[in-house]
Formats: C-alpha cells, sequence, structure tokens
C-alpha cells in the first residue's frame, strides 16, 4: 500500500484508496454468479477475476486469444480481439451459449499510443476501448440477468478529451493526434456509453463507469521511458497496487450497496464527480447514436 493510500480517509461506502479487491468482497459468497471481464489474462482484469474465483464464481475470461484467457484460469475462455469487430462478434455468438450473466465488466483497453495508429478508419485507442466493448456489451445484453451490472472502466484521464468532448470529425486522428488526448476521448466515451446504456436499461440493471486509480500494469507499455520511471518513482507515494486497482470495479459488480447505483462515475469504491462533459447526457446520446452507424459499417 502507497503512503497516500495508508492516510486518505475512506467514503462513505466504507472503503476508499487504499481498499483491496478482497477487502470489498471479503464476506461475500458467490457461488452460483457467472461473471465477464475483459483483458481477464492480465493486470486487474486478472486479479478482478482471481478474487471473483476465490468467492465462489465462475468467469467467463475474454483475452484476445483463447489460449491467454485459459492461462489465465477463466472458467469459460473465450478470443476477443476488440480492435476487430469480427472477432468481437464471434465473441458474442460464444458468449450466448454460456451461463447468463450476473456481472459484465470491461476492463480491457489499451493506453496513450505514441504514434497515431489507424484501424479500419477509426484511431486505434477509440475502435478498442469504445467500439469494441459496445459491440461486445450491446451483443451480450440479452444474456444479462434482470439485476445484472455493467461495468465499464473509464478513468480521470476521460478528462483529457479536448473540449467539445468527442470530437466527432477527427475520430481518426487525421486533423491531428495527440496520444494522451486520444486516449481520453476514449475514456470519455466510456463513461458516456455506461450513462446512456444505464438510461435504456429496464428493471434492476445498473451500468457505471470507473476510475480504477493510476496503478503500474502493463497498460503503460506505450509510454515513454522517461514517464515509466516516473511511475516507479511514484509507485511507493500514490501508486495503487494490482489489488487496490482492481478493488473498484469489483465493488462495482458484486457489492450489495453497488445495485441500486445508476449510472455514476465511481472511484476509489465510492460515487465521484466526473467532468463537465462526463456528465453531458446529450452527447451521451448522440455518441450512442453515432456509435450505432459505425458498427453498422464495420
Amino acid at each position: 500500500m502507497s503512503l497516500l493510500g495508508r492516510i486518505k480517509p475512506k467514503g462513505p461506502s466504507g472503503f476508499g484508496y487504499g481498499s483491496s479487491a478482497t477487502d470489498v468482497t471479503e464476506g461475500l459468497d458467490l457461488g452460483g454468479k457467472t461473471f465477464l471481464i475483459t483483458g481477464c489474462n492480465s493486470g486487474i482484469g486478472q486479479e478482478t477475476m482471481r478474487v471473483l474465483q476465490a468467492r465462489g464464481g465462475k468467469v467467463i475470461g475474454l483475452a484476445r486469444t483463447e489460449a491467454k484467457a485459459r492461462d489465465a484460469g477463466a472458467d469459460d475462455a473465450v478470443a476477443c480481439e476488440l480492435s476487430e469487430p469480427d472477432s468481437v462478434r464471434a465473441a458474442v455468438d460464444a458468449v450466448k451459449q454460456l451461463a447468463p450473466i450476473d456481472a459484465l465488466i470491461a476492463n480491457a483497453g489499451i493506453m496513450a499510443l505514441p504514434e497515431l495508429h489507424v484501424k479500419h478508419g477509426l484511431e486505434l485507442q477509440f475502435l478498442t476501448n469504445h467500439i469494441g466493448h459496445f459491440i461486445l456489451v450491446t451483443g451480450v445484453l440479452d444474456r444479462l440477468t434482470d439485476d445484472g451490472r455493467v461495468v465499464m472502466l473509464s478513468s480521470s484521464a476521460h478528462s483529457m478529451a479536448p473540449g467539445e468532448g468527442i470530437p466527432f470529425d477527427n475520430l481518426d486522428g487525421s486533423k491531428g493526434y495527440r496520444d494522451w488526448t486520444h486516449y481520453g476521448i476514449s475514456k470519455l466515451a466510456n463513461l458516456l456509453f455506461a450513462r446512456e446504456l444505464d438510461r435504456r436499461m429496464e428493471g434492476d440493471r445498473v451500468a457505471n463507469g470507473v476510475h480504477p486509480g493510476v496503478i503500474k500494469t502493463n497498460l503503460s507499455r506505450h509510454m515513454p521511458a522517461w514517464q515509466n520511471a516516473l511511475f516507479g518513482l511514484a509507485g511507493p507515494v500514490a501508486l495503487k497496487s494490482v489489488g487496490e486497482g482492481a478493488a473498484t470495479q469489483t465493488w462495482a459488480a458484486v457489492h450489495p450497496d453497488t445495485a441500486s447505483i445508476h449510472g455514476e462515475y465511481l472511484q476509489d469504491c465510492n460515487v465521484s464527480t466526473s467532468s463537465r462533459r462526463g456528465q453531458d447526457m446529450a452527447l451521451a446520446a448522440e455518441l450512442w447514436t453515432y456509435t450505432e452507424r459505425i458498427v453498422a459499417e464495420l
């Protein structure tokens, strides 16, 4: 636990910056529950899977290859390359043959690519982090239980998106590309998707966006060496451990207290406040409609 984790007070939930996924599931029996996790093979995705399984849950684990998901310990391993629509749709078909889903944790992603990469006409971070998850989540919604939960991994980096929020005329990076700005766009899209999904879902289903905190995982593999060096120096002071980074998404997926939290931005295992654009429901609806058009063409 970092120094910040030791001194920062807990929030109204009873958990906080220094809480781990193990802490937030203490005493819970998840026997009979099934969870879907993308990016189950490393980092906080793998830790989330481990903790849910330790509490009795079963995990449908998605990774870029079936072998990676299986080797990571998934109960049901499914290949899902989020940047390839055909792969995502094949994953949807595979998941539909499995048990109903009590919570879907959209954990996978890529971050801060140093150079512009365009695939299927879209900047790769937006394609992978948002479009791929949109296809997956909307594709398996009929497998979500009546009180099921969707947890979208966003980030405080969503505030790095430009002033208009989602630059619909520059989602391919052709009018300028900046690594953290475009990562922020994809994370803002994740948050707005969660809010709009929650608004559209019926009954007791919920969807929320999550900031996991700053954690040193292989998500930072594309960052320059000097930034990774700063990460190393900051670790003992402020960075979360993998267990702490997995806490908020795990809390959102399984804790009884989060069953009634709708369309919120969560961090440190508590409801938090996002950027102004992250609360813009008109933008969320516009993004949903725009995304549907993109998906129809892919």
